[in-house]
């Protein structure tokens, strides 16, 4: 319910922000509708919660599977991903890495990337200038400040994400592959067949977590992947929305593959 009525609110306000003279009659009823949306989707989550409680499960347990129940999947782990993005500042600050054990090889990856970032963050800057040089209106240009604000804070967070949560060899010969907060996958020094480079442009724009007809799992950066992991049996593996799939070999980037070749083939 909240759903469908809460767009009214910001499209009132967008009328307001413009100049559009809105009835009263309006306002009020739009107010009254958003007010009583919230009530009852306040009521029936706390009456679901009360029902996990008497269930026997715990606080944390109850306001999980009330959030499990109310907020979709692909919602949740978007929320989980900028999450982490926005730790990783923390980290790429403190000169910290994500996941790297002791006696494992942090393998990086951003190299094809990170210009690209940056010339988007001069970009959004200039863009976010521009606006405010062009719109005559001050409130819109708060409004538009904050936003583009909090979205070069996320594309910064997005490349410290990259850069601290790198691809690990263990020292077991295990693999895990990563990018960024978006996608992990680990793999066992037993399922690994071969490794080896290869380097592959990958044709057109496509997702980040791309699976061809082939069982072929690719993770391009930048467009391009240098090595290539053959399995010895398909691997399940998580998209960032949380989508399955199984793989069969996997193709991904690392700035320096033969040295991350030697380190899979010394564990």
């Amino acid at each position: 319910m909240a759903g469908a009525v809460l767009p009214v609110e910001p499209a009132v306000g967008v009328c307001l922000v413009a100049g559009v003279r809105v009835p009263g009659v309006v306002l009020a009823g739009a107010e009254g509708a958003v007010l009583a949306a919230l009530v009852v989707e306040a009521f029936l989550v706390g009456r679901l919660w009360r029902v996990r409680r008497r269930a026997g499960g715990g606080r944390r347990e109850a306001t999980g599977a009330v959030l499990r129940a109310v907020v979709p999947v692909k919602a949740r782990r978007l929320v989980a991903h900028e999450l982490r993005a926005l730790q990783s500042l923390g980290l790429w600050v403190v000169r910290r890495r994500h996941g790297v054990p002791a006696g494992a090889l942090a393998v990086p990856y951003t190299g094809p990337q990170t210009a690209m970032m940056y010339g988007l963050l001069f970009v959004s800057a200039v863009e976010t200038v521009m606006l405010a040089l062009l719109i005559p209106w001050l409130a819109v240009q708060r409004v538009l400040l904050v936003l583009d604000v909090y979205g070069m804070l996320l594309v910064l967070a997005l490349h410290a994400a990259c850069a601290t949560r790198p691809h690990v060899v263990g020292a077991d010969g295990s693999l895990r592959i990563r990018y960024g907060a978006l996608f992990d996958l680990r793999v066992p020094a037993d399922a690994i067949a071969t490794a080896r480079v290869e380097r592959r442009f990958s044709e057109g724009r496509g997702a980040l977590v791309r699976l061809g007809p082939d069982d072929v799992l690719d993770l391009a950066v930048g467009g391009q992947t240098t090595v290539t992991v053959e399995l010895n049996a398909p691997l399940g593996f998580v998209r960032p929305l949380g989508g399955r799939g199984l793989a069969r070999a996997v193709r991904f980037h690392v700035d320096d593959p033969p040295a991350a070749l030697a380190a899979l083939g010394s564990g």
